[in-house]
């Protein structure tokens, strides 16, 4: 699997758990009508954390010429 092809897996997946994280809030909230705002903060900055780290990696890449496995298909 080339890097590009991991870059949009874990893009995808961050965006499908933070979709499941709001939902599973929402019907927390709906239940005992209590929000966890530290939870909520906490999880966001991780995902948001983690893809500002693939962006970095990613924008490393792109100056140094590409990833380490190009033309390997």
């Amino acid at each position: 699997m080339t890097e590009n092809k991991f870059s949009k897996k874990v893009v995808r997946w961050i965006i499908t758990l933070n979709a499941l994280f709001v939902v599973a809030v929402l019907v927390l909230y709906w239940h005992t009508g209590s929000e966890p705002a530290t939870l909520i903060a906490s999880w966001f900055a991780f995902t948001t954390g983690e893809l500002w780290a693939l962006a970095g990696i990613k924008r490393e890449e792109t100056r140094k010429g590409g990833s380490n496995d190009e033309g390997v298909h």
